[in-house]
């Protein structure tokens, strides 16, 4: 009696040949999770690396970001729409209160240009509330923020804008 031959499809049969080789190379499937780093007895545990969203880059890296820290002492510069498009907010981190100063100034009258659209906004005063914006002393690592009023939603997301406060000035920053 002949040995009975079984015929398997060209995919199954390219399957088992892949799994084979994978095990007579003893390379891994990339399916399989790497084994667990091995820590050695009363060592301290590695921190896990800074959570970082790969899809938004550093705004100010490079030289922008020293100019900022420096100069003005401050860091993390963002605007946003807020209120359905209505406010446009602007917030900085103080690394220097000295420095940063500057930004909390009640004297001074800030303003967000949008160069795009033409317009220059301004902070609003309420009657009960005043201006809507931190004008108490900067302390490090702390954030402070101030709203520019965005009437007829000149200013939209993605244009690039000037915030301008006294002396200081910030170019090119996206709206969120």
């Amino acid at each position: 009696m002949r040995p009975r031959t079984i015929r398997w499809p060209k995919t199954v049969a390219a399957l088992i040949v892949l799994l084979a080789g994978a095990v007579v190379s003893g390379r891994v499937p990339a399916q399989v999770p790497p084994p667990p780093a091995k820590v050695k007895p009363g060592a301290a545990a590695a921190a896990p690396a800074a959570a970082t969203n790969p899809y938004r880059p550093n705004r100010f890296a490079g030289k922008a970001g020293r100019y900022y820290k420096l100069v003005w002492g401050v860091d993390a510069l963002s605007v946003k729409l807020v209120e359905s498009g209505e406010l446009v907010r602007f917030t900085w981190r103080v690394l220097d209160p000295e420095r940063a100063r500057l930004l909390s100034d009640k004297k001074l009258a800030p303003s967000l240009e949008d160069p795009q659209a033409g317009v220059s906004l301004v902070v609003p005063a309420m009657e009960n509330v005043g201006q809507l914006r931190q004008s108490a002393p900067p302390v490090a690592g702390e954030s402070y923020w101030m709203v520019f009023s965005n009437k007829g939603r000149r200013v939209k997301r993605g244009d690039r804008v000037n915030v301008v406060i006294g002396e200081f000035r910030a170019d090119g920053l996206a709206v969120d």
